[in-house]
Parts: structure tokens; C-alpha cells; sequence
């Protein structure tokens, strides 16, 4: 496995789960933290910041929900979801406070250490679609993808790493409508998944670039198809 650096929070109340992540971590090159509860994990996140962190959905105390929207309150930082194979409806709240992607138990240590991986990645480094170009422009909406920031009529925007990801993909690509199969093979890299994260991850961004989330006139839903991006300085 390829070796990275850089520092990941794991918190998950299972020893066991935490003792195989947090190895197999650590032979990927990360320094790894381990938390037993959602209180502990907050604690540790506020002493040292990671630059990831691995959250387990279902714990007594402060469940990893919880902590999600805590971190979200303050904090951009990468978040992976740890959820059960039934937990669809926890999944998709994850995703709506702002987690970045998920695994689903039972889980491949392997395959969560590489979701890590690409998530740190993206969070790190310029989009993919979006690297020729140093700054995309739509009206008051900018985005610098060195920067990895955007803003929208002069006030930042608060996006994660897959929003910000997802909009630089809409940005270099307007007019074209897209599938969620699309969206998640040329934005999160993946050759399959849940379609209902990019569902979710669309909500969010609407109802932070659209004035309003619920008639978008930036990210429009084409029926039958998907999504595509109408630029607002065309019109």
C-alpha cells in the first residue's frame, strides 16, 4: 500500500475495530489516534486536530452523528462514517451534516484504509477535473482550486472536500447533464456505490449556492437523467 502521511482520528467504541483500523493505518504511513466514546473523540479532535477522522455512527454517550455535526460546527476536516449494513437512514444523515464518505460494516480494513486515502487526498489537492484552471467563475460564485476555497458574492463558503469537488466538476462542465452513476465514477472515483450520496451531497450544495434550495437555478435536476449545471452568467 502506498505510504501517506498525516494524522487520523479513529472513534469507534469496538476495541477490536479500533485496533485492526488503527494497524492498518499505521502500515499506510498515517499516525493514528484511537477514541473509545464520541465524548473522548471530541476531547482528543480539540487537544490535536486531526487531519481525518474515522467515526463509528453507532455509540452509546454522544453517538457519531452527534459528533459529526459537532465537528461540522467549527471544522472542514475529512470525515469517514463507519455504519452497519442496515443503517441506510443514519448513512444518509451523515452524509447531510456533512460527512465526506462512508464504509459499511462488515468492512475490509484494506478498502477503509484506502477510502482514507482518497478522501485525504481530495481534501488536500487541487479537483481533478477542475486542475487546469487555477479559478472558476460563475457570476458571484468563484472557486480557487489551488486554494481549495470559493465564495459566493464575496462570503466564504463553507464547503467539504466532496462539495467543493463536486461544484469545481460542475463549474468545467456546464450544460451537460450528468447520472448519479456519472457523478460518482468522474467526482468520487468510485466504479460503484450508493446513489443517494450523491443525492445528499447535491442538497447540501443547493442549499449553500442556491438562494433557493428548493427551485435551484444553478444545479438543475434533469428527470429520467441526473443533474447539470446552468451557469448563471450565460443568461
Amino acid at each position: 500500500m502506498t505510504q501517506e502521511s498525516g494524522r487520523v482520528l479513529v472513534v469507534d467504541d469496538d476495541e477490536t475495530v479500533r485496533d485492526v483500523v488503527r494497524r492498518y493505518l499505521e502500515v499506510a504511513g498515517f499516525t493514528v489516534e484511537v477514541a473509545g466514546t464520541g465524548e473522548e473523540g471530541l476531547r482528543l479532535f480539540a487537544e490535536r486536530p486531526p487531519d481525518l477522522v474515522v467515526l463509528d455512527v453507532m455509540m452509546p454517550g454522544i453517538s457519531g452523528l452527534e459528533v459529526c455535526r459537532r465537528l461540522r460546527q467549527t471544522s472542514q476536516v475529512p470525515v469517514v462514517l463507519l455504519t452497519a449494513l442496515g443503517e441506510e437512514e443514519n448513512r444518509i444523515a451523515g452524509l447531510e451534516l456533512g460527512a465526506d464518505d462512508y464504509v459499511t460494516k462488515p468492512f475490509s480494513p484494506r478498502e477503509l484504509a484506502l477510502r482514507v486515502i482518497s478522501v485525504l487526498r481530495r481534501a488536500r489537492l487541487p479537483s481533478r477535473p477542475a486542475a487546469p484552471a487555477e479559478e472558476l467563475r460563475d457570476g458571484d460564485l468563484v472557486l480557487r482550486t489551488t486554494a481549495r476555497d470559493a465564495t459566493l458574492g464575496g462570503v466564504d463558503l463553507p464547503l467539504t472536500a466532496r462539495e467543493f469537488d463536486l461544484l469545481a466538476f460542475f463549474l468545467t462542465h456546464p450544460g451537460t447533464a450528468y447520472s448519479r452513476t456519472d457523478l460518482l465514477e468522474k467526482v468520487w472515483g468510485w466504479d460503484f456505490g450508493d446513489q443517494s450520496t450523491v443525492t445528499v451531497h447535491v442538497r447540501r450544495l443547493r442549499e449553500k449556492i442556491e438562494p433557493q434550495p428548493a427551485k435551484p437555478v444553478r444545479v438543475a435536476t434533469v428527470w429520467g437523467v441526473g443533474y447539470r449545471y446552468d451557469p448563471v452568467s450565460s443568461r
